[in-house]
């Protein structure tokens, strides 16, 4: 779980928050959070989720190296206090 302090987040930043976050450790696709977040079927060339996570990596400063995007797949939140190599 992130543990962080409060941070305002917008009603889509807060929905892929608590969507990563229910699935920790996970890789979930750009089409699974535009479905169960956004509730919509659109595949097509948007960015819109994208968008959403570079706002929302703004947002939790430090922390953003948690939410961590997987080539080919989509986005993952890395299990508490885990960052990448290259963040470090």
């Amino acid at each position: 779980m992130l543990e962080t302090g409060r941070v305002a987040l917008t009603p889509l930043e807060f929905g892929v928050m608590r969507y990563l976050n229910a699935r920790e450790g996970k890789a979930v696709s750009r089409s699974e959070l535009l479905r169960d977040v956004w509730g919509t079927r659109y595949e097509g060339g948007s960015n819109v989720v994208d968008a959403v996570v570079r706002t929302l990596r703004k947002k939790l400063g430090d922390q953003a190296a948690r939410v961590e995007t997987v080539s080919g797949v989509g986005y993952r939140l890395r299990p508490g206090g885990q960052t990448s190599a290259a963040s470090s």
